[in-house]
């Protein structure tokens, strides 16, 4: 070969290289879930993330609460109306049922200033040089670039009445050349991204030395859109680049950029929900991903950080000097969050080992499924059932009738129904509640609630050896191939009748219409199975729990036993009543502070 062919097929082996290697990078449009996106999910889908602590999630929604509702411990503030709030949560409260109200300043409201954002040297009032005045300081002052992001700057936009955020930050306006303006003292300013003013950011000056450069910002505005192919359109209408799709930044300024994602650019963390976070969110001290492995796996605990780290009001680091002018309000709405009454469930009170392995299961020990029940109707034990706190037991609608509510008894603790174990507990029933839309037919929304009889003179049903699962609220909790624990006294795949508490792991299957075409609601119910059909819910089992359980070992009742065909056929898993799609109709039957174990 000659020196010339040499060289030829050398460069077309580096061009081909490097062909390889682009086009294993994956383009930001495979980073989102399109069927997602139909759902339209922003930082008020509940199902996506959680509320705030003056919101509480209905039917998939972050609703507002009524400011009764919140905690009563926490610092006055001052409103925009000149009114003042016993607390931040208060007044929040009161700005999400009447937007027009923002918050104005932590303390007691004053006759003096108010706090006011502006922007100058645009061409448009959509643009310009950030400039804020604070309710204790007498003149405007610029901010900082050094600390302006887009977080920043859609809040900035937010509170100037343009409601889809931000175009673009860092766009060079003239200031005039006779304007003096003294460049070493502009503000620093950090948000969470989430508040509705700049003045519930933290404001911190610096006096420096070196120019610092002062943060400007283009609003987002029809007439400012740059619509291209390669644009996403955010769920307010706003189109943002396709390449700063899910990495852990809402530059939508509604989050509908974050939450329908199938992997993270390199600064993001990916929720199992889907949802890309800022990495500096994991292991901050406070669960931000619905399903808790943020804050699992942290080798050391680590605790939200003041903006800057910075703890007292004046303090020197290095050559400058520092001063934090306004309170962080970041840290009263997680400290308002730990107030917020919490639920005890899902976290056994004693711990067993675990064994490799009701068809195919292990026998269980006292305390191992503490939530489990067994139905008892005259003689025999018919099915299963879940107690999920208060006097509610979860069921299946095709195990139970209203009209036999007398008849039916409830047994909590029990192992073996042929010799009774002394933790065994008897409850009598008060009622049954069949949801309204169940199909008999189909077994669409085989789901029932049985409320159990308090013991004379006693207020709530104490049940000494149970422990309530929790009930999810979000469909996004749990995903296909996840394991978890379905358990019962149901028979064997042969009819052998099983006495003793069995348990088994599964897998969660997506897709099961593969398995039952035409019969198989993927909202509402939910197969899961082992690939040799080793383990199994059977006859008897129905009722009972699938429970799964988060990365903060919490267990949930993620499926009730519903029905199936020839037991322990792997090309028949078990098919499950999808609790999360019942949150709600439960919520509304058992009261919503029993049950929510988030957004309350």
């Amino acid at each position: 070969m000659n020196p010339a062919h040499l060289l030829l097929l050398l460069l077309y082996l580096h061009l081909s290289s490097c062909e390889r290697i682009f086009t294993s990078r994956p383009p930001q449009e495979d980073l989102v879930d399109r069927k997602c996106l139909l759902n339209k999910y922003t930082l008020r889908s509940c199902n996506k993330v959680f509320c705030q602590p003056w919101q509480k999630c209905v039917d998939g929604t972050c609703v507002c609460k009524l400011p009764y509702q919140c905690p009563k411990n926490g610092t006055p503030v001052c409103a925009t109306n000149g009114k003042q709030f016993p607390t931040y949560c208060h007044q929040k409260s009161f700005e999400c049922l009447n937007p027009e109200t923002k918050f104005s300043n932590n303390g007691t409201c004053t006759d003096g200033g108010k706090f006011n954002v502006s922007l100058s040297y645009g061409s448009t009032d959509a643009e310009g040089i950030v400039q804020v005045k604070l309710v204790d300081q007498d003149e405007k002052m610029f901010i900082c670039k050094r600390s302006w992001s887009i977080k920043e700057a859609n809040v900035a936009c937010f509170d100037l009445g343009f409601q889809q955020g931000a175009l673009v930050i860092r766009r060079p306006f003239n200031i005039p050349g006779n304007l003096h303006i003294n460049r070493t003292e502009c503000l620093h300013v950090r948000c969470r991204g989430v508040e509705t003013s700049l003045a519930e950011c933290t404001f911190i000056k610096r006096r420096t030395n070196t120019f610092q450069g002062l943060a400007d910002v283009v609003c987002y505005t029809q007439d400012a859109d740059s619509l291209t192919n390669q644009s996403f359109q955010c769920v307010n209408g706003k189109h943002i680049p396709q390449e700063k799709v899910c990495n852990g930044v809402d530059e939508c300024g509604d989050q509908s950029d974050e939450l329908c994602c199938t992997g993270c650019q390199k600064n993001a963390f990916l929720c199992k929900s889907g949802v890309c976070i800022p990495n500096q969110y994991k292991c901050n001290g406070e669960v931000d991903c619905i399903t808790g492995e943020d804050e699992s796996d942290c080798k050391e605990a680590r605790h939200p950080q003041n903006h800057e780290g910075l703890a007292r009001s004046n303090q020197r680091e290095g050559t400058e000097e520092i001063e934090i002018l306004t309170p962080n309000m970041d840290a009263e709405r997680r400290r308002i969050k730990s107030l917020l009454p919490k639920v005890s469930c899902g976290v056994k009170r004693n711990t067993h080992s675990r064994r490799k392995r009701v068809v195919g299961g292990k026998p269980a020990d006292v305390g191992d499924y503490p939530w489990q029940v067994a139905i008892k109707d005259g003689e025999r034990i018919t099915c299963g059932g879940i107690y999920i706190g208060g006097c509610w037991v979860l069921t299946a609608a095709h195990c139970v009738r209203p009209s036999r509510a007398p008849h039916y008894q409830i047994w909590t603790a029990l192992l073996d129904w042929l010799t009774p174990n002394a933790e065994l507990r008897v409850r009598r029933v008060s009622r049954v509640i069949v949801h309204e839309n169940y199909n008999g037919a189909t077994y669409q929304n085989d789901i029932a609630l049985i409320e159990m009889k308090k013991l004379q003179g006693k207020r709530e049903c104490e049940l000494l050896n149970s422990v309530p699962a929790c009930v999810p609220w979000s469909p996004y909790l749990f995903q296909p191939n996840e394991k978890c624990i379905i358990s019962g006294w149901g028979r064997e795949k042969d009819n052998q009748k099983v006495y003793s508490l069995r348990w088994g792991k599964v897998n969660l299957i997506g897709n099961c219409s593969q398995f039952y075409p035409d019969r198989y609601y993927e909202k509402e119910m939910q197969c899961a199975g082992t690939d040799d059909g080793s383990i199994d819910a059977c006859k008897g089992d129905s009722g009972g729990p699938l429970v799964c359980m988060d990365a903060n070992n919490v267990t949930y009742v993620w499926g009730i036993v519903s029905w199936g065909e020839n037991c322990g056929k792997p090309e028949f898993p078990g098919v499950y009543t999808r609790v999360a799609n019942y949150f709600d109709w439960i919520s509304n039957h058992v009261g919503r502070s029993l049950i929510s174990q988030h957004n309350v």
